[in-house]
């Protein structure tokens, strides 16, 4: 019984759980190479999320050059609740499509935007 007990004792300090040599007491558990820490995002992920956040972005600085404060608001709350509605999508196909199809929209507000100007 004694050894079980032993087997499942954390190891001693300076071990894997202890400090990293370097780098001060802050820093307390050592990750193995190539792991990734649980909810953390793939770089295929994360690089598809920086698209999705930059034509949001997008959307909403063209929905500013709206000369209507009304219609402005209108696309504002639109643009949101499709995000929003979105936000939890993690098929990959289904995220390109969105994301398509988010930049047609843009393009056509923009180019609405410029005939509206001339």
């Amino acid at each position: 019984m004694r050894q079980e007990m032993a087997a499942s004792a954390p190891p001693a300090r300076g071990g894997l759980d202890g400090p990293v040599a370097g780098q001060g007491k802050g820093r307390s558990r050592v990750m193995a190479a190539g792991r990734l820490p649980p909810g953390a995002l793939t770089l295929k992920q994360f690089l598809r999320r920086q698209q999705v956040l930059q034509l949001y972005r997008k959307i909403l600085r063209a929905i500013r050059e709206v000369p209507a404060e009304q219609d402005r608001r209108y696309l504002k709350d639109w643009a949101r609740e499709e995000f929003r509605r979105n936000k939890d999508a993690t098929e990959e196909d289904a995220i390109r499509m969105m994301i398509t199809q988010g930049n047609m929209q843009l393009q056509e507000l923009q180019r609405t935007l410029k005939l509206a100007k001339s």
